[in-house]
């Protein structure tokens, strides 16, 4: 598996609450040479991008971190993040409706947003430290059954991030549409072959360029 191959799968992220426009242009940058499959970036970045950089392929978060935002704000973020140029909505699902096993809440949620994104690609987190075996299992079934495009493992600010265990189990109960993303503590090269190799379409990370550049992208 080559250094390209890798980096065509890889979601180039930088989501820091005190990301600098200047951060942020170098991370598009990056993207557009070694040629990410997107970016992902918050979303009062996302319209200066589109006006800077009109051809890449742009991500953004909805409801990040904690997914706790009703529909209707979730729903607003992304119909703006539509709006605004993004191509690709990485939204975090309420996980106080998991707890509280309102299963029916969540599926509702997603199937609102995937109307709203209508041909963007929405990517539902579901922050896999947080759940039990079952809750993950119930979830790849909504996830399936409410129309997104993919199932991602974690924020990477929760208590832990991406396993091959939790892949395999994703690789089990969704449905043959919804691709898989790893995300969260994916450091090293040979992280990505990894989770690759284990069925993911995606990888989300802020370091995988620079690891498979030497270092070289930083130098801007």
């Amino acid at each position: 598996m080559d250094d390209a191959f890798i980096l065509s799968h890889v979601d180039h992220t930088l989501l820091s609450a005190t990301a600098s426009w200047e951060q942020i242009d170098k991370l598009c940058r990056e993207a557009i040479e070694y040629k990410t499959a997107s970016i992902c970036v918050p979303p009062n970045y996302i319209k200066h991008i589109r006006g800077k950089y009109p051809d890449i392929n742009l991500g953004t978060v909805i409801g990040f971190p904690l997914g706790y935002d009703t529909i209707t704000v979730k729903a607003v973020a992304v119909q703006m993040a539509v709006e605004d140029g993004a191509d690709e909505l990485d939204m975090v699902i309420n996980l106080a409706d998991v707890k509280n096993a309102n299963f029916d809440s969540i599926r509702v949620e997603i199937s609102v947003l995937k109307q709203v994104a209508a041909a963007k690609v929405l990517k539902v987190i579901v922050e896999t430290c947080y759940l039990t075996e079952e809750e993950k299992i119930t979830l790849c079934k909504i996830v399936t059954e409410a129309g997104a495009d993919y199932i991602k493992t974690s924020t990477g600010l929760g208590t832990a991030g991406a396993t091959l265990a939790d892949i395999e189990l994703f690789k089990a109960h969704v449905g043959p549409d919804v691709k898989i993303k790893a995300a969260g503590g994916i450091r090293s090269r040979e992280d990505m072959v990894a989770f690759l190799e284990a069925g993911c379409s995606r990888l989300g990370t802020s370091s995988a360029v620079k690891l498979l550049t030497g270092g070289k992208a930083g130098a801007y």
